[in-house]
């Protein structure tokens, strides 16, 4: 009978210990409650080969449990070891670890021994394994004089290290004087006995101070040998007195130094012999000498090396395979191979095997009466020997138990008693070691009992196995059985599946497997039983998972995880980067369901993973992050294929920062010519590393290079080499050839001259030609410097001239140039325009015309005619020192010219002169014309002085334009009732020489506005308001005062507030409506007596326009109010000449000096007032009622 107890903490995750684990637990060695008789079970012993450290103290363990407890007893070397007798030993307090105190006095080499461990109570003795106890050593080298080695450059070497036998053996490695390790390679290798081989020696490999070193880790101790020198020469120089010491057998020249194939320097021979134990690692080796430097290759004859335990060290030279077996034997090649040959070894692995379980003897419990079997199973090569020990004496004499029978690998119980409980000890040895296995037989007779805790809750995810356990003990082997709920039949395994170990699985847990169940163990002496509470869950899901980003360094990427969970569960959400820990950095910030990464660097970049966990599941999710940024600069440029003309750029990129490189981009800098100035030279792909360039001559080129992916442009690199073309001849000619004149009498030839880079040679100088386009002249031609212009004198006035300039240096010249046309220099235009004559328009504009100069009287390029004009002094009424002229100029050869923007009421003269790229030519005679009267300006001011109850006074200035003779002021006025309503118009005339009026007969305390305009003969002006109020009736007033009495009381306030309250909501109420578009009943008046302010009068007769809801006027709006001096000022407008002369307008001193663009002023009309169109509040009418 086997039984498994399983003790199960409280509150389990039925589903988070995975079924295999689970199951495995089922066949593990019995454990038997401590609280039942039972025999001893080592718990715990040192290693069978155990190294001890000779500088600390000796500790052999050796545990076990049993009930009662178990005594403890110790052999050495096969005989009882008494430890009483040695006062260094001591053993644990109810253990039987021994305690070896060599720390004082004692000395570990005394204690070497093999130990054994017995711990024995009245059910039997178990025995531990032989531990063989061995301080660990570390000696020193021997001491040995070592002669300087002097070999051939191409020659093979061995340096011998043969460390010191130390135990455990020592870890070998080469190193120089300063602990530097020494370089290795396939040329220079250490073998596996830590012999260092050369393959073939050079120059570089002369040194003094070869050392090798042996590591012993257990002690933590390092020895060194002597170190070796070695010197390699060249064969030239090697006198002939150190060539006839050097003997071709000598054992570090035994090979010549010149090309040669293979040859084995370790394993000797075409084949060789290799065993090893299963289970640990073979190691083959194969290093070869040669020149060139050989190069090693594995096979196996027999089949192929196993892929996942395979791998090559020491640059090919050792092959390993990890876990060997026995199907790991047979024949290994490894091949050396150059340039001259190729060479074989063959090497037979037989894989033998220390003693392995198959199936290792298991504690038995049965009760009186049972039969049973111990089993002991075990392979090995060769073969291992099966024996048998009762309580650990060989059971050849161990005392007779008749329910026993042993059959080889077996022995069988059969109708046990109590008196048949013992532990018996499997010995399985061969050649290369042993196994010793412990296992009891423990006979008991005892009623079931169930090991699960009461009550146990197990919370399992949805749709996931549910495991409930139920162990249990009892002898004999209790059966058990489940039940959900309180009724209801047994649980069968067509739906649950049934474990031995009483383990009860429900394969998909879905929500109705929520419950109680409750496990039932019975055998012949009782019953048990037990219940368990079953929970399902909501799997924890990722509804949210982070996304694949790619930003660019220095910016701040988010992660997004939104986690959905059973709410009884509470998750725990951490964030991974590539499976590690987050960087402990604080631009590393975790929110609730985000992880953001500022100032993102090219560390950053990797898998980040959330990972959701909660008691029963954990989920994940995970995205890449690619940080990206501009290429790093290109590097190694090199210059090949250099011809005249071009030369091959090469380059290696940098690294493209994760994003592609679409193309690199050439600059070149002239440091002949322009030194520190980069220039494009060209564009390649970004899958191109090489460019061929062309060149210009006499160029001292150096090149860069910059990488441009999608974020943008790399760093320059650095500069290439530089590279001088040779000279040529200029290939091209000056730009921009020009012959103007400066003076009448000469002709100014100007061109761009080559630079630097398009000069192609030393000594640039330019040929200029001229000569007289009408005539039959020769070329006339002078070689100059490096200049832009040359000056010809003693040219004709504006004679046309052919040119050309070409380029030539020390090489030659450049191909012949072009012809292009000039001119000689230009003189004042000699007549002035004929024929002048003005017509009036109207008030402000005149038309001109004039008859045109011969051209050949220009002298010059014609560019236009200019028009002077001025008032006529002694009809202004202005006084200045100089008369102001202003200036209007019409382009090309146009005779008649509009002059807008005139004064009416005024008298002008002009002239006429003729203009060339010299200046202005004579003036035609002066014209002298009038304009007719205009309307006038607005009175500049009005002012309302002296209220009182029924007069106002007005007091006004004249316009400042009157534009003719006033003959009349217009007056206009009506009252502004507080309903915004208007009242009658009264229309008024004065006199043209009054300043001031007064207006009687005006209702007391009413507000008025006034209009008031100037007029000529030519019709009325433009208008100037304001408003004014009367002064209030006194009496009145007085009346009032008397009858505070009343209106003191207080029936009477509340019904004035009343009144006033539901006004307000009045006011409110037609406010909303006049917003949305409804009429007043001051619209309708409006209607009816029209508001002269806001009707305009027309430009020709002075009448009244229409009324504009858009240019609606609120009289009383706080924003129509006049400044408080009761003055308005007129509004002007400028009148632009561009819609009557071209080309530059402006005006004139007398002097002729420019003083500005001429602009005439508009006034603006009535209904374009500064009254705001916006709806009066309910607070402002509410004011106006007040």
């Amino acid at each position: 009978m086997q039984l498994e107890i399983m003790p199960r903490k409280k509150r389990l995750s039925a589903g988070r210990v995975p079924l295999i684990l689970f199951l495995c637990q089922m066949i593990s060695a019995l454990d038997v409650p401590l609280d039942l008789v039972q025999p001893p079970t080592i718990t715990q012993q040192s290693p069978k080969d155990y190294i001890v450290d000779p500088r600390e103290n000796i500790v052999i363990q050796c545990e076990a449990k049993g009930k009662p407890p178990p005594s403890f007893s110790w052999t050495r070397n096969g005989t009882h070891f008494d430890i009483d007798k040695d006062p260094l030993v001591t053993m644990k307090a109810g253990l039987g670890t021994l305690i070896i105190n060599i720390m004082g006095e004692g000395k570990a080499e005394t204690y070497e021994g093999v130990y054994q461990c017995t711990a024995r109570n009245e059910r039997g003795a178990a025995i531990s394994n032989n531990i063989v106890v061995r301080p660990s050593r570390s000696p020193l080298w021997t001491k040995e004089k070592l002669e300087p080695i002097t070999l051939r450059s191409g020659q093979s070497l061995i340096l011998p290290c043969r460390p010191p036998v130390g135990l455990p053996p020592a870890i070998i490695f080469w190193m120089d004087n300063s602990f530097q390790r020494l370089p290795q390679s396939e040329r220079v290798s250490q073998g596996l006995n830590g012999d260092l081989y050369f393959s073939n020696v050079l120059p570089e490999d002369s040194r003094e101070d070869y050392i090798c070193y042996a590591r012993f880790n257990h002690t933590q101790t390092i020895q060194q040998k002597q170190p070796i020198s070695l010197k390699v020469v060249l064969v030239d120089e090697l006198n002939d007195t150190i060539a006839a010491n050097l003997s071709d057998t000598e054992v570090y020249g035994a090979k010549s130094s010149r090309e040669r194939p293979p040859t084995f320097l370790t394993p000797q021979g075409n084949a060789s012999n290799k065993e090893e134990l299963r289970g640990n690692v073979l190691s083959l080796e194969c290093i070869a000498e040669g020149l060139p430097t050989p190069i090693i290759y594995w096979i196996k004859e027999d089949g192929t090396l196993p892929t996942n335990r395979t791998f090559y060290r020491n640059f090919q030279k050792t092959l390993q395979i990890t876990q060997v077996s026995e199907a790991d034997s047979g024949k290994y090649q490894c091949i050396a191979k150059n340039a001259l040959g190729v060479i074989h070894h063959t090497i037979s692995v037989t894989v033998k095997a220390a003693p392995y379980w198959i199936m290792a003897p298991q504690n038995l419990v049965l009760s009186p009466g049972e039969d049973g079997a111990l089993v002991c199973r075990a392979n090995g090569n060769p073969k291992p020997r099966i024996s048998w020990l009762s309580n650990g004496v060989p059971i050849e004499i161990a005392p007779d138990d008749p329910s026993r029978k042993i059959n080889g690998d077996t022995i069988i119980f059969s109708s046990v008693q109590e008196r048949s409980s013992a532990v018996y000890q499997c010995n399985a040895s061969n050649e290369y070691g042993y196994l010793l296995g412990n296992a009891f037989v423990n006979v008991l007779a005892e009623p079931p009992r169930i090991l699960t805790s009461e009550n146990t809750l197990y919370q399992v995810i949805a749709n996931r196995p549910a495991l409930l356990d139920c162990a249990f003990f009892g002898s004999p082997l209790p059966t058990i059985e489940w039940f959900k709920g309180t009724k209801g039949s047994a649980l069968r395994e067509d739906t649950y599946v049934l474990h031995e170990n009483g383990t009860l699985e429900i394969p998909v847990a879905q929500k109705d497997s929520t419950g109680t169940y409750t496990c039932v163990a019975r055998n012949k002496l009782g019953m048990a039983k037990n219940e368990v509470h079953l929970e399902i869950k909501d799997p924890t899901r990722i509804i949210k998972q982070p996304e694949y980003a790619v930003v660019q360094r220095g910016s701040t990427v988010s992660f997004e995880c939104k986690v959905k969970h059973d709410h009884t569960l509470i998750p725990t959400v951490i964030w991974l980067k590539d499976n590690g820990e987050l960087p402990s950095d604080g631009r590393f910030t975790v929110d609730k369901d985000q992880l953001v990464v500022a100032d993102v660097s090219d560390s950053d970049g990797g898998t980040y993973t959330c990972v959701a966990n909660t008691t029963l599941d954990d989920v994940s999710a995970s995205a890449v992050l690619s940080v990206v940024d501009v290429p790093n600069p290109p590097f190694d440029l090199e210059l090949t294929d250099q011809l005249d003309k071009s030369v091959q750029l090469s380059w290696t990129p940098g690294d493209d920062n994760n994003s592609p490189i679409t193309k690199f981009i050439i600059e070149y800098e002239d440091a002949m010519h322009e030194a520190g100035l980069w220039h494009h030279q060209t564009e390649v792909p970004g899958t191109q590393t090489t460019a061929q360039l062309k060149l210009s001559p006499y160029v001292n080129y150096s090149f860069r290079v910059m990488a441009e992916n999608s974020l943008g442009r790399s760093l320059p690199s650095e500069a290439s080499e530089q590279y001088l073309t040779k000279a040529a001849e200029p290939d091209k000619n000056p730009m921009t050839v020009e012959g103007l004149g400066s003076e009448p009498d000469n002709l100014v030839i100007t061109w761009q001259p080559l630079n630097g880079f398009e000069s192609n040679g030393p000594g640039l100088q330019y040929k200029v030609s001229w000569r007289q386009k009408d005539g039959d002249d020769e070329w006339t031609s002078v070689v100059v410097a490096n200049v832009s212009k040359y000056i010809v004198s003693g040219t004709p006035t504006f004679v046309p001239y052919l040119i050309k300039v070409q380029a030539l240096n020390d090489v030659g010249f450049a191909p012949e140039p072009a012809v292009v046309m000039g001119h000689s220099g230009e003189d004042l235009p000699m007549v002035a325009p004929g024929n002048v004559h003005v017509t009036v328009v109207n008030s402000t504009l005149a038309e001109v015309h004039w008859d045109p100069v011969p051209l050949k009287s220009v002298r010059g390029h014609l560019q236009g005619y200019r028009i002077y004009y001025w008032t006529d002094q002694n009809s202004s009424k202005r006084n200045r020192r100089h008369i102001e002229k202003k200036i209007l100029t019409f382009q090309g050869s146009k005779t008649h010219g509009m002059l807008p923007g005139l004064e009416p009421f005024s008298h002008y003269t002009l002239n006429v002169r003729v203009v060339n790229g010299k200046g202005e030519g004579p003036a035609s005679p002066d014209r002298v014309f009038h304009t007719p009267e205009g309307v006038p300006s607005a009175p500049s001011s009005l002012k309302i002085v002296n209220p009182t109850l029924d007069s106002l006074t007005l007091e006004w200035d004249p316009p400042s334009h009157p534009n003719g003779i006033l003959t009349e002021y217009t007056l206009k006025y009506q009252p502004i009732n507080s309903t915004h309503e208007l009242g009658p118009l009264v229309d008024l005339k004065i006199p043209a020489n009054k300043t001031r009026w007064t207006l009687k007969n005006l209702n007391f305390s009413t507000r008025y506005k006034f209009y008031f305009y100037a007029q000529t003969s030519a019709g009325s002006g433009s208008q100037i308001t304001e408003e004014a109020v009367t002064t209030v009736d006194e009496g009145k007033m007085a009346m009032a005062s008397r009858q505070v009495d009343i209106a003191t009381q207080g029936w009477f306030i509340g019904l004035m507030c009343a009144v006033a309250l539901l006004i307000l909501i009045l006011l409110i109420v037609c406010f909303i409506r006049r917003n949305k578009g409804g009429k007043y009943p001051v619209k309708e008046k409006e209607d009816a007596h029209p508001d002269p302010e806001i009707q305009p009068m027309k430009e020709d007769d002075g009448t009244f326009g229409e009324y504009s809801d858009a240019e609606d006027h609120k009289p009383l709006k706080k924003g129509s109010r006049t400044p408080s001096d009761r003055t308005v000022k007129k509004e002007d407008s400028d009148d632009s000449l561009v819609d009557y002369g071209e080309g530059v307008n402006g005006q004139f001193n007398e002097d002729g000096s420019f003083i500005g663009q001429y602009s005439g002023k508009k006034e603006k009309e009535p209904a374009e007032g500064n009254e705001s169109s916006e709806a009066p509040s309910p607070v402002n009418a509410m004011n106006s009622f007040v």
